[in-house]
């Protein structure tokens, strides 16, 4: 907005009485630019950003043209995008924030005045990640974890109240609110922004970027979104634009209508398993057809919120009449509303749209059928009624090994034994096969009561995540289950932690308006906390005789949550198989106790009278669910709630935090230090050279997680976090956890690679963080032999399959890896934002060419590599020569794709990241 658009695309805009400008898209169909109705949604809105932000210099005309140029075949273009504003949660927004806190030191210990570190977009940060289920199934849970949880991180959130009072437009919400996404779906989402900038009234349309990878959830309402790194965040709230390739659009067309007994989770769950098959990586996604109308704007953000298990970046809806009925029941101003409906109006980016695709898919919503994912990736869809086959498969693949003394036919039958039909119900008492230990229960006691476990017991059974918490009609449908079973007499076993986290406190609301939440908690699903609990790893321990029985007989005990994230270890080390399913279904597999039960023919257990119960018996009908959303949940709940959303309970006004411009940084703090990314920073970039004589650090598989990498879950004191954590005097009941602490570099890059379940393929038959140190032949931790290895100043690698890094948007991923000493990873395939974190971080992520991968070039990670064409310097997607030297002298040569797309990537690198590239810039211009 420096200066005026080339193309005369600035207007006025008149509403109510008040003048605004905006940047008129019409003006370049006008100018021949483009044909607006035949560009996806999601475009035109990264096109009026383009058009709306032109300065000459950082953004040109050029980049408008390109931004227009948009066709279903991509030209092979870049655009500046720049969103209007930025969405933090804690466990990502701490390092955002320590960051910029290092930022200013930084400038000041150069002698530059430390504000010019200056968020430029306005931020707002939830702490919804913290919270941890150590306390369930009572009615003080809630109270007694948010106790814990500001006992354990009370440090942590004086940083973010100091950050709230030293930097401007930086918003914090309080703990014990709600989910960020929730939150920003129900409250902060604006559609349309009415913003004064440099002295002038603006319309914008709302755009955002958020340190979580599940930010596409606002696409529910047709706000453009997606997640990345913190330091991509970081970036974009210092007024860097995001620079990326103009993508390629997705249209999914819906047709039909959900059938009875269907949820908008069994929906997403389909969608994922879909666009996982058509392959959606770097994508945007969006949905159009009459099916849309079909969908409520929750329903709708149930499925965007999964666009990172997708695949996609962004999955959004457009925004139309239900979007804004939506805007009005969750509280937003009449007028505002009204603005939207012209703005958009203006802009033909209002109602339904039928514009060109790259690729277009087709879903018919009648076909969606009760399902869950599992037992460790989110698209792996299993039917319901396939789960006892599934599951009881699943163990017999793990233990088959020790089964030869046992009838493979009667392992067939145990398998895939027929459950009858509706009509024809087997009897439950009818004795199963002979297959050993697989059936075999083992006795525990839990709170005085004996009750037993084994392979398929569910442990945790948890109503927990944004993907589901915002949509009133699954939440309220699992609290008509609750009451069904209830009134029937059944129970959920003693051995199964339930839990309920609502994703905002308006949830809680509807659940007691409708007389429901006394039944879910009657089962033992009280609410636990306000936040992003079991999904995120934040299950808290099991009863200590579970855990033990687990350890002691090797279980393969499941966790069933209605999250979006199943990666293995995220739940809980303990558990070996995760399922994501809707509330009531995780209520229903709770009240089962196990995954190996056929829900469609199995019964649930015996009423008072001995009677048979079955899911079909006590599952809520679609209409007794739509009557329980329209006549419990009404707009005065969310502007009641949502009047108070910033300013906490009394320990958040309770916490003393610093004030200043310049953080005061603590050398014994174990939560928050100073990392090291700008100490000695020197003004000259570094640029790029030739790696030579490098070592492998790690020799990993295909999809390797974020998880995998950077842990967000507990750890114990045998890992080299929790070993430096004792000698700095902590006691590992006060480690807390991965994600905790992930303001203090100690501790994260003590926990890169150190996940329980990542594999090394340099190892035999070795789970965790271990690796061979090449040159003393040493099994050791991967931190102990980075360590060695840096003290040598050599250089190292890591090498994997395909999917590297998908997951979460964990910025200490590619941090950790940095401070590892890892220069490049070399892998088939990598999911975007970790991606872009490595370059963030100045780390080359380099890809295969061909059908190459490390075991096709018979690699074992023991060569010496070397990587070659960078003495020149380095270009967009160079391709660059890989050397690996085998012990015997001889050498492989193959060829490599640096997986860096833009020229402003590039200088990423060249800068040794980002936010070097960022400090360097604002030092000059001093």
């Amino acid at each position: 907005m420096n200066e005026p658009s080339p193309f005369d695309a600035i207007r006025e805009f008149e509403f109510d009485g008040t003048s605004y400008k905006m940047a008129d898209l019409t003006v370049l169909e006008d100018k021949g630019l483009c044909e607006l109705d035949q560009l996806p949604v999601s475009i035109r809105v990264l096109l009026e950003s383009v058009l709306r932000n032109v300065d000459g210099e950082t953004i040109t005309a050029e980049d408008v043209r390109n931004a227009a140029s948009w066709e279903p075949e991509v030209p092979n273009v870049e655009l500046p995008f720049t969103p209007s504003r930025v969405v933090l949660q804690d466990l990502t927004g701490v390092p955002a924030v320590v960051d910029l806190a290092a930022l200013r030191s930084a400038v000041d210990r150069k002698g530059a005045d430390p504000t010019i570190v200056e968020p430029e977009v306005p931020c707002d940060l939830v702490i919804d990640h913290s919270v941890q289920v150590d306390y369930f199934g009572s009615k003080d849970a809630y109270e007694r974890n948010v106790e814990l949880e500001y006992q354990r991180n009370g440090e942590r959130y004086r940083s973010l109240k100091w950050a709230q009072q030293a930097f401007d437009d930086f918003r914090v919400v309080p703990p014990g609110t709600g989910i960020v996404h929730q939150v920003n779906l129900e409250y902060l989402g604006r559609v349309v922004h009415a913003r004064e900038q440099n002295g002038e009234e603006w319309l914008l349309p709302d755009t955002l970027v958020g340190t979580d990878s599940h930010t596409p959830m606002i696409g529910g309402i047709g706000v453009v979104g997606w997640g990345v790194g913190g330091i991509e965040a970081e970036a974009a709230m210092l007024g860097q634009p995001i620079t990326m390739k103009l993508p390629e659009v997705v249209g999914v067309r819906l047709t039909g209508e959900l059938p009875e007994g269907a949820t908008a989770t069994d929906l997403v769950l389909h969608v994922t398993e879909q666009l996982r098959e058509v392959g959606v990586v770097d994508r945007f996604v969006e949905f159009f057809g009459p099916g849309v109308s079909n969908l409520t704007v929750p329903d709708r953000a149930t499925i965007a919120n999964m666009a990172p298990e997708q695949g996609s970046t962004i999955s959004m809806f457009p925004v139309d009449e239900a979007t804004l009925e939506y805007l009005e029941l969750t509280g937003r101003d009449e007028q505002h509303i009204e603005l939207v409906r012209e703005y958009l109006d203006a802009q033909g980016l209002f109602g339904e749209q039928n514009p060109e695709y790259t690729e277009t898919v087709e879903l018919d919503l009648s076909t969606i059928t009760p399902s869950l994912a599992g037992p460790k990736r989110p698209q792996d869809r299993v039917p319901m009624g396939d789960m006892k086959t599934h599951f009881r498969g699943l163990v017999h693949g793990e233990f088959e090994d020790e089964l030869d003394d046992i009838d493979e036919d009667a392992i067939t039958r145990w398998i895939s034994e027929s459950s009858g039909s509706d009509d024809d119900r087997p009897d439950p008492d009818l004795p199963e096969p002979d297959v050993g230990d697989l059936t075999e229960r083992v006795e525990v006691d839990v709170n005085g009561e004996t009750t037993e476990i084994g392979h398929g017991s569910v442990v945790v059974s948890a109503i927990t995540s944004c993907t589901n918490t915002s949509n009133p009609s699954v939440m309220l449908a699992a609290g008509l289950l609750a009451r069904n079973a209830v009134e029937r007499g059944l129970d959920v076993p003693a051995y199964v932690k339930t839990s309920l986290a609502p994703g905002s406190r308006v949830v809680t609301e509807y659940l007691e308006a409708s007389g429901l939440l006394p039944y879910l908690e009657d089962l033992g699903y009280n609410v636990v906390g306000y936040g992003c609990t079991t999904c995120i790893g934040n299950a808290g321990p099991l009863p200590e005789p579970i855990e033990r029985a687990i350890d002691a007989e090797d279980l393969w005990t499941t966790s069933v949550l209605s999250g979006n994230r199943n990666f293995e270890a995220r739940i809980h080390p303990k558990v070996r198989a995760n399922y994501l399913a809707s509330p009531p279904l995780v209520v229903a597999y709770g009240l089962a106790g196990r995954m190996d039960i056929d829900l469609e023919h199995d019964p649930l257990g015996t009423d008072d009278d001995g009677n048979l119960v079955y899911l079909s018996d006590i599952w809520p009908g679609a209409d007794e669910i739509h009557a329980a959303v329209h006549d419990s949940v009404d707009s005065s709940m969310f502007e009641e709630k949502y009047a108070e959303v910033f300013e906490g309970d009394e320990r958040w006004a309770a916490l003393d935090a610093p004030t200043g411009d310049v953080y005061e940084w603590d050398d014994s703090s174990t939560y928050i230090r100073e990392p090291p990314f700008f100490r000695d920073f020197p003004l000259e970039k570094p640029g790029v050279a030739d790696v030579e004589d490098a070592r492998t650090l790690m020799l990993l598989g295909d999809t390797v997680t974020t998880d995998h990498i950077s842990p967000a879950g507990p750890f114990s004191r045998e890992q080299p976090a929790g070993e430096w954590l004792v000698e700095q005097g902590v006691e590992p009941h006060e480690f807390n956890t991965y994600g905790a602490r992930r303001g203090n570099h100690e501790v994260m890059m003590r926990g890169t690679f150190a996940n329980v379940r990542i594999e090394n393929q340099m190892l035999d038959d070795v789970e965790g963080g271990y690796t061979i140190h090449h040159p003393t032949d040493d099994q050791t931790t991967v931190f102990e032999a980075s360590r060695r290895y840096r003290e040598d100043d050599t250089p190292l690698v890591v090498f994997a399959g395909e999917e590297l890094g998908t997951g979460s948007s964990r910025d200490w991923a590619a941090k950790g890896t940095d401070l590892l000493g890892v220069r490049a990873t070399i892998a088939e395939s990598y999911e975007r934002i970790f991606r872009d974190n490595l370059v963030g971080m100045g780390v080359l992520p380099l890809q295969f060419v061909d059908d190459d991968s490390w075991e096709s070039l018979d690699l074992d990670g023991s060569e010496r590599i070397a990587i070659h064409g960078l003495d020149d310097g380095l270009n967009v997607n160079d391709d660059l020569t890989v050397v690996a030297e085998r012990a015997d002298g001889s050498t492989v040569e193959f060829p490599v794709t640096a997986q860096v797309g833009t020229p402003a990537a590039v200088r990423y690198v060249e800068n040794g990241g980002i936010l070097h590239l960022v400090l360097r810039r604002l030092l000059s211009e001093e």
